[in-house]
């Protein structure tokens, strides 16, 4: 076994690897960038190395400049974790050069499967089912539309050497197949350098289940069983579970089988993942899967498996890369419970889930126990930045079956909070408690299909969400007459008092809070052990404590509750049940703000690099026509335009960066 390791990834992934590694007591290094220069997996690693500028392009998609940060540390191996260089041929090449052991499979495995025209070739050898498509080598866009006319409407374009969803098309019908092959292309070349394409007939009710797959260098290959992906937005993941829910054992074989084929057909070796499509409506039937990829690394979703089986898949990556056999036979693997993986990320899904960025002002993530598990590679105070994935963390549940893992889940995603950027925290705890999703009865399409009980619009402020508020201020309010008692000359003076003594009248105070265009008067009678406050909903008694951070421990109602109240300002963000409302403590002497002005704007509803402008200063433009692309943490926007108009001026230019907000083209309504 080697020594020494440095890991050529960042965040989340880099943390995890770090922690098994020493575990297994090997020393470990870290590549940083200068966004990084203060981040989680750089504290926890024992050397780091500065390896170039925040663009990843330059730094972590750097060969040379990690090739060199392992000379400088004496490395002996290098694990490239998941994105980035993890399935990057040319990186294990360069690794075996420099006389370090990669963490991974050998080139050619990675080469075979790096195409996705070429592997769907290999796996049709292979006599693995394959979905109807082209994957040939003429890319001329008359012979990709013709092919998909030919195997019929709708298709998938997909970027034949990526995955994670960029470059991925849903095309519905022949019309709108040219606009969609030249956005995958694009995205494509962006974010693989590759603007190879294939088109794929697009399975309806699709269920995404992958099989783990595991192979040594001395021809012994096994499956750690299955896990169901099939919960996903913008064709990423989302919310994964292992073993898939309403899977046959004779399916689960007959998957396994035809992984393992996948596996021993490229003479694969460590850790990989086959991706294949089923069929909901015939799920129950044999054959009724098709083989999708294959990921020659880690997964982002590989602690489902390590729940239900008891396995540490990075040891096995790392004992198989030192020339260990595996483990475990086949017999003696074991799949046992059921486990929950949601994906915390900062993005808007009130905005077609766009990433976000700017600062974790509060986080709370759930208290790790034998059932809950958090990986995340960021703190508290700690930056999202537009380089960079973004997201912030995986909540891991799991118990002895799907309905216990899912209470789990409800309760970890419940126990967590965030504030300082939009995040997709509520809506995965909306997810989590949907009838549907409860039931298993989930695809590809789930999300959309379901958008408007799972987007509810934003209600009111419960009168739980008020009575934390108002208690907050009330605790605070106390707290501060109390502090300036203790430092007066007159501690008995009747300013100091704390109980809401007024002359000639009951003992009260009067909170008003604005709730969107409500305008809510809590009245708040005090007591000798707490308050009682007249909310919208009636009389309630409430006592409670601040326990630093913004975090109330309180008794409303009879009911022992948590939730913390973040004071920014007059701004007061409650944060209760894995929910976030946002209140204004009204101020008589501030005057009102305005109602922000109204209308379409053109304006960036990310930062990013605007990679496409499809419009000119005069032109006149139906609703919906495409007007300017952006490109943000590798993913394609396109700016459309709201109504029928012409186009005044286009403020930026393609290769040029805007900050979310800025106006980018001017726009007159016809």
């Amino acid at each position: 076994m080697f020594s020494s390791l440095l890991i050529a990834n960042r965040g989340e992934i880099a943390c995890r690897i770090i922690r098994t590694a020493r575990r297994m007591g090997l020393s470990t290094i870290a590549v940083y960038s200068n966004a990084d220069r203060d981040a989680l997996h750089v504290e926890m690693a024992d050397t780091a190395c500065r390896i170039g500028p925040a663009e990843a392009q330059h730094s972590y998609l750097d060969i040379d400049a990690i090739l060199d940060a392992a000379a400088q540390s004496g490395a002996e191996a290098v694990h490239p974790g998941y994105g980035f260089l993890a399935e990057n041929a040319a990186f294990a090449e360069a690794c075996a050069g420099a006389g370090l052991v990669f963490v991974g499979p050998p080139p050619a495995a990675i080469r075979a499967m790096g195409s996705k025209a070429e592997a769907k070739a290999a796996m049709e050898q292979a006599g693995v089912p394959l979905v109807p498509g082209y994957h040939g080598a003429d890319q001329d866009a008359a012979r990709l539309e013709q092919e998909a006319g030919r195997i019929g409407y709708p298709v998938l374009i997909k970027a034949s050497a990526g995955g994670g969803g960029k470059g991925m098309r849903l095309v519905e019908a022949a019309d709108g197949f040219g606009e969609a092959l030249a956005a995958a292309r694009r995205e494509a070349q962006a974010g693989f350098g590759d603007d190879r394409v294939l088109v794929e007939k697009f399975v309806t009710r699709p269920r995404h289940i992958e099989m783990q797959v595991f192979a040594d260098t001395v021809g012994n290959a096994v499956h750690l069983f299955e896990r169901d992906c099939s919960l996903q937005r913008r064709h990423q993941k989302v919310i994964e579970e292992a073993p898939a829910p309403g899977l046959t054992p004779a399916m689960r074989t007959e998957m396994a089988e035809a992984a393992l084929a996948a596996a021993r057909a490229i003479a694969y070796v460590g850790a990989g993942t086959v991706e294949f499509i089923v069929e909901a409506d015939r799920q129950y039937l044999p054959r009724a899967f098709y083989f999708m990829e294959m990921n020659t690394r880690l997964q982002v979703e590989h602690p489902v498996t390590e729940q239900v089986t008891g396995l540490d898949l990075v040891e096995w990556q790392l004992r198989i890369a030192a020339g260990e056999p595996l483990a475990l036979c086949q017999d003696q693997i074991r799949c046992a419970g059921h486990a929950f993986e949601a994906r915390l990320y900062a993005e808007d899904p009130t905005r077609d889930f766009l990433p976000a960025t700017g600062r974790l002002d509060h986080l709370v993530l759930p208290t790790e126990s034998d059932h809950v598990r958090v990986e995340t590679g960021v703190r508290q105070g700690d930056a999202v930045s537009v380089h960079y994935d973004p997201m912030i963390a995986k909540i891991v549940a799991s118990d002895e079956n799907r309905e216990a893992a899912l209470r789990r889940l409800r309760m970890a995603l419940g126990a967590t909070e965030i504030s300082g950027l939009a995040t997709n925290l509520e809506f995965l705890g909306v997810v989590a408690a949907d009838p549907d999703f409860a039931a298993g009865a989930i695809d590809t399409a789930f999300i959309g299909r379901h958008r408007q009980r799972l987007f509810p619009r934003p209600g009111s402020a419960s009168d739980t969400v008020l009575a934390f508020a108002a208690l907050r201020d009330l605790l605070s309010r106390a707290a501060g007459a109390s502090a300036t008692a203790a430092a007066s000359t007159d501690p008995h003076s009747p300013w100091h008092r704390t109980d809401g003594w007024r002359l000639n009248d009951t003992s009260h105070t009067v909170l008003r809070f604005f709730d969107g265009s409500r305008d809510i008067a809590i009245t708040a009678h005090y007591r000798s052990d707490g308050f009682a406050l007249d909310l919208p909903g009636g009389r309630i008694w409430v006592s409670g404590r601040l326990v630093g951070n913004g975090r109330i421990e309180a008794e409303i109602g009879g009911v022992h509750r948590t939730g913390t109240v973040l004071a920014d300002g007059l701004d007061r963000n409650v944060l209760v049940d894995g929910r976030s409302h946002r209140l204004t403590l009204f101020d008589a002497i501030a005057a009102a703000s305005a109602d922000e002005a109204g209308g379409a704007h053109l304006s960036a509803p990310m930062p990013g690099r605007v990679t496409s402008v499809l419009v000119t200063e005069g032109e006149a433009v139906e609703a919906g026509h495409a007007l300017m692309v952006l490109e943000a943490m590798k993913m394609e926007h396109t700016i459309r335009a709201p109504a029928a108009g012409e186009i005044e001026r286009v403020r930026y230019a393609v290769g040029e960066q805007v900050e979310e907000g800025a106006e980018l083209i001017v726009f007159t309504d016809a």
